[in-house]
């Protein structure tokens, strides 16, 4: 097995009763990678994180995780991954200091204080350390959620919605602290419903609904669903103009939108000079060109909806 995979999920199923919530999923996450796992209510990512945690067992399928496997080296698991959950378990009477303590302890950890500290620090949290987190914001208490994940320094984290609920300066703070773990060489497995948070943190998505809809990064899902499209922007569109463009055989479509002239490509960057030098010979006022750049939520609801 590829010791940079530091998970390897391999047709995992999961079903309760009658109920199918987990359908033959197979993908891996390397280190150092942000991998997001996208999909609707119900669509099986909780399910999918919490067996990867080693918190509930597949029904079948192989997965390893930190190079071991789930259902024998269970144990192993648990205790070299960290899991943010979505409703973060906190004692709001205890100190955001105490909170810490308690779990490094039981994770083990060899210098509990100076783990606790730099995690508080980290966090813009050690002013407050002495304070209950009954008292906190919403924002503080998932810093501190983020921070009790990290203590035993895990190389492999569970994100569930990290953000959610939080104001745009908070969020902004832990996206920056997301990105910075990878760059420490763990593997991440977010779970999210904001598009664009996972626009721009994820190297690779999964788009699941019980089954795996897609798998790929974001660029990419664009282009194999909707292509490219380049938008010339013209002080005034006329009729010759698109007879222009139709004239090479590169181009894909071309719509005329007010005063744009929508192209589909394949290559932008190698076929733009010369619609550019076209157009002008042609009489175009061109001011300026910019690539026509979809939603990752297009991306998402197209492929969630053919899924219906």
């Amino acid at each position: 097995m590829d010791d940079s995979k530091l998970i390897v999920v391999d047709e995992l199923s999961k079903s309760f009763g009658r109920v199918l919530a987990v359908d033959k999923l197979s993908f891996s996450v390397q280190a150092g990678e942000i991998f997001g796992l996208l999909g609707p209510n119900g669509a099986g990512k909780t399910t999918t994180v919490r067996m990867l945690g080693a918190l509930i067992g597949p029904s079948s399928g192989e997965a390893w995780v930190n190079h071991y496997q789930i259902g024998r080296q269970d144990q192993q698991i648990r205790r070299s991954v960290g899991i943010l959950t979505e409703s973060p378990g906190l004692y709001d009477q205890l100190s955001a200091e105490r909170n810490l303590s308690f779990y490094a302890t039981i994770y083990d950890v060899e210098d509990v204080n100076g783990q606790v500290e730099r995690y508080l620090r980290l966090l813009g949290l050690w002013e407050r350390r002495h304070e209950a987190v009954g008292t906190f914001s919403k924002g503080m208490r998932q810093k501190l959620a983020i921070a009790r994940t990290l203590l035993h320094e895990p190389s492999v984290l569970f994100l569930d919605e990290p953000t959610s609920g939080l104001d745009p300066q908070a969020a902004r703070m832990l996206r920056g602290f997301i990105a910075d773990l990878k760059s420490d060489g763990r593997a991440i497995i977010m779970c999210t419903h904001n598009l664009d948070e996972a626009d721009r943190l994820c190297d690779r998505i999964a788009v699941i609904r019980g089954n795996l809809l897609a798998l790929d990064t974001p660029t990419a899902l664009r282009r194999k669903l909707f292509g490219r499209k380049v938008v010339f922007h013209l002080r005034d569109v006329e009729e010759g103009f698109t007879k222009i463009v139709e004239n090479f055989d590169f181009v894909q479509s071309v719509e005329v939108i007010d005063h744009k002239l929508v192209i589909g490509l394949d290559e932008p960057e190698m076929h733009n000079p010369a619609l550019v030098r076209a157009l002008v010979e042609g009489g175009a006022e061109i001011q300026f060109v910019g690539e026509l750049r979809r939603r990752l939520e297009d991306v998402y609801l197209q492929l969630v909806n053919q899924a219906d």
